[in-house]
């Protein structure tokens, strides 16, 4: 991108500019895309094992597991927000990241939202 700026001159800075962040962000979707491949498969090996094993609802570990998967993706998918749409975009991806959380509380809790406490029933 520098040696094209200095052949063509300044004439040509913005285009150079989103032809540079065109290709960072590709490459930036392409490693998240794998990341996520990569969870994804993870969590399906998991899912077949433990489906072989009685486990319990509500673990810790995966709770935790979640959260870290979430925060770990925050980052690429904050980056890509906040460079592509500036601050409307990083705050819908951190809504939708926050969403996502509230969900997944929601489904390993399903007391939590409606005023009981974890694993408290009818």
């Amino acid at each position: 991108t520098l040696r094209a700026r200095r052949e063509l001159g300044e004439d040509y800075d913005s285009a150079l500019v989103e032809s540079f962040l065109e290709k960072v962000d590709q490459r930036i979707d392409g490693a998240v895309e794998r990341r996520v491949r990569r969870q994804f498969a993870e969590r399906q090996m998991v899912s077949a094992r433990d489906s072989r094993a009685p486990r319990a609802t509500d673990s810790f570990g995966e709770r935790f597991g979640f959260g870290i998967v979430s925060l770990v993706l925050a980052v690429p998918l904050s980056a890509i927000g906040g460079g592509v749409a500036h601050l409307p975009g990083l705050l819908a991806a951190w809504a939708g990241i926050v969403g996502v959380n509230v969900v997944q509380a929601a489904r390993t809790n399903p007391g939590l939202f409606r005023g009981r406490g974890p694993r408290e029933t009818d």
